[in-house]
């Protein structure tokens, strides 16, 4: 079972990028490879449970569902639904801290999930370098702009 962690530190304060990010259905606001959210039932962005349903820049859809929520911790964990990397037993978690030195933020992600046999590795190396950096990374450029 592949366990991913990412860690960056992005120079803008945590509850300013908590409020960009806090929104379930936020992402294409901060990513750069997705396109299109939606909250399924028209639920809130913030609700546990809702689902959002996003499509890529490739075209592929991905169906996420909203697991916690925590304002006081600034993090959320979600699990995929449907996805066509092949990914199941997907949960992530994605948490906030301050920097107080210098009014920067520590940003953490994590992931477990299962992958079919031999796809492990592959997988665990796309999750990390082209999901969670890659994410991280435009999140950091778009707060900078």
């Amino acid at each position: 079972m592949p366990k991913i962690y990412v860690s960056h530190v992005i120079p803008a304060p945590a509850a300013d990028i908590w409020d960009r990010i806090r929104d379930f259905n936020a992402l294409p606001s901060w990513t750069d490879f997705v396109v299109e959210s939606r909250i399924e039932q028209n639920r809130p962005g913030d609700q546990i449970g809702c689902i959002r349903n996003f499509t890529l820049t490739d075209g592929s859809r991905i169906r996420e569902k909203l697991l916690s929520l925590s304002d006081y911790d600034m993090s959320f964990s979600y699990m995929i639904l449907e996805s066509p990397l092949g990914l199941e037993n997907y949960v992530a978690c994605l948490r906030l801290c301050p920097v107080t030195q210098n009014n920067q933020c520590f940003a953490e992600w994590t992931a477990e999930f299962t992958a079919p046999a031999g796809r492990e590795d592959a997988l665990a190396r796309f999750v990390r370098d082209q999901v969670f950096h890659a994410a991280l990374t435009s999140l950091a450029a778009k707060l900078r702009a």
